[in-house]
């Protein structure tokens, strides 16, 4: 399944998928754990989420001895990258301007990320001068 084709992620998928990714490689039993500590879940429920994640691609799993290793199948910078994808796809025209001031304000960017974007949006800019000059 590429990414494109991938269903999109509920929000107790996300929680999973954050302590997947910070662990990197992970027995089934260190998740549940986790996930119970932060979550109050059972590992049973944990259990359900991380089937889902595995049937939807987002993680792949090696079966060791009586239990499972889980691991990550993509970035997590790619996987968000794909909802944004899905976001902005998605989003009411002319609301795309307010949804990114909205996610930039939200978000605690270091002074990096805030000079990418201005990268961005710089050359966002030269490139409309561009096509209006034409």
């Amino acid at each position: 399944m590429t990414l494109g084709e991938q269903k999109e992620l509920s929000k107790a998928e996300w929680k999973v998928m954050k302590i997947v990714w910070e662990l990197q490689k992970a027995m089934a039993r260190e998740v549940y754990t986790i996930a119970g500590e932060l979550h109050s879940w059972t590992p049973a429920t944990v259990k359900t989420i991380l089937k889902r994640l595995a049937d939807k691609g987002y993680v792949s799993t090696t079966q060791v001895g009586n239990g499972f290793v889980y691991r990550p199948a993509q970035s997590a910078v790619s996987t968000l990258q794909s909802a944004a994808d899905t976001l902005l796809t998605n989003a009411v025209e002319g609301a795309t301007g307010p949804l990114l001031a909205h996610m930039v304000e939200s978000s605690s960017l270091s002074e990096n990320d805030l000079e990418a974007l201005q990268k961005l949006i710089d050359a966002k800019k030269r490139s409309l001068k561009k096509q209006s000059d034409k």
